[in-house]
């Protein structure tokens, strides 16, 4: 469950930020993305209860793996890849593609959380925001992106894999 206090989401200016997550969540169904069961809200707080994903973060692993066979890095990219085309079918950019944000299900696959900085993307956007290691040159430039990112953010990710 994620709990945000509405002070903060206000004061950090992450009104915007919260609602797109929320609403991008409702708005899909995948099997390599982790899955809004339920949200609300009361005057102090705003709650989001997730499925269960028991496997842990994918960044655990490949912390203590050093790095993953070429097999296995290709299976990861490939559930990625499902994932992310899914997403960029339904207009939505991820925008915050990294391992810390990658969970692993009971049977090994992954699920992509934290849509914090997802956006309905209709053509570009001008948002400064993702890890700086695996921003793609045209969010540095501010000369807005588009899709186009998170498939800069994978191929970074699968790098380190």
């Amino acid at each position: 469950m994620k709990v945000l206090c509405l002070a903060d989401v206000i004061r950090l200016k992450q009104v915007e930020h919260v609602k797109n997550e929320k609403h991008v969540l409702q708005e899909i169904r995948h099997p390599f993305v982790v899955n809004l069961l339920w949200s609300d809200r009361d005057d102090i707080c705003i709650y989001m209860l997730f499925e269960y994903v028991c496997g842990g973060e994918l960044f655990s692993y490949l912390r203590n793996a050093g790095r993953f066979s070429t097999s296995t890095g290709n299976f990861y990219s490939a559930e990625i890849i499902s994932a992310l085309d899914y997403l960029h079918s339904k207009n939505i950019v991820y925008r915050d593609l990294k391992p810390e944000n990658l969970l692993l299900d009971s049977e090994g696959h992954l699920k992509i959380t934290d849509f914090g900085f997802a956006k309905k993307l209709t053509d570009r956007t001008w948002t400064l925001c993702g890890t700086p290691e695996y921003l793609a040159p045209e969010i540095i430039q501010s000369k807005g992106h588009n899709k186009a990112v998170d498939w800069w953010a994978l191929g970074k990710f699968h790098t380190i894999l």
